[in-house]
């Protein structure tokens, strides 16, 4: 690939429990780069870096564990039953998050990477969408959701509904997404969706990569 142009970016985003991760697997077997953006949300939120101590002034001391590590749990209680708290916690997170996602993007583009498959969550609360030439989203029915997030966190089914509460519609995602999959059925049907999904974008933008010389 060239190095001296920045990667496609591919947004995959989507409701809690309609199976990004095997999506993003997918995408991974097919040789796309993968962002995580749970996992760098993890990072600026660990102990000693800058985001958390802010997450400490505005929702109080007692979300620190005795070692100085978040108590996610506890700020989790606190957030999801609380519209106004969780756009706090948004707005003081995402920045940080952007600013890794920004630079993580840059270090794939200069090691050759063409394309790029930025798996998170909250792709558009963040305006990460505005780092993607596509995007993905998966979607799948409230009853098989609240079923698999119930098995997959072991939380109750009041914690999960209060967890969709807080994130968009099927029909937000549908209509702001260039590829939409559905999965409501097995996860071999969802891997073949993906990877038919996976190779049209390839075979859009291998014609746009410029061959490195």
């Amino acid at each position: 690939m060239n190095r001296n142009r920045r990667a496609y970016v591919i947004g995959l985003t989507g409701q809690s429990g309609a199976g990004k991760t095997t999506v993003s697997r997918v995408f991974a077997e097919e040789g796309f780069a993968i962002i995580d953006a749970d996992i760098i949300s993890r990072q600026v939120m660990e102990k000693g870096q800058p985001c958390l101590t802010e997450l400490a002034e505005a929702f109080g001391r007692e979300i620190i564990h005795e070692d100085g590590s978040l108590d996610r749990k506890l700020l989790g209680s606190i957030v999801f039953s609380d519209r106004e708290k969780l756009r706090q916690l948004d707005g003081i997170c995402y920045p940080y998050i952007i600013y890794r996602i920004i630079r993580r993007i840059e270090e794939l583009s200069a090691e050759g990477y063409g394309l790029i498959l930025l798996d998170a969550p909250t792709l558009f609360e963040s305006n990460a969408d505005d780092l993607c030439d596509l995007i993905i989203s998966v979607t799948a029915d409230e009853d098989i959701r609240l079923e698999r997030i119930i098995r997959r966190d072991n939380i109750s089914a009041d914690a999960a509904k209060k967890r969709f509460q807080s994130q968009y519609s099927e029909s937000f995602f549908v209509s702001h997404s260039d590829f939409v999959i559905k999965n409501n059925k097995t996860s071999v049907i969802l891997t073949a969706k993906a990877r038919e999904v996976a190779d049209k974008i390839k075979e859009y933008y291998d014609a746009k990569i410029p061959a490195e010389t």
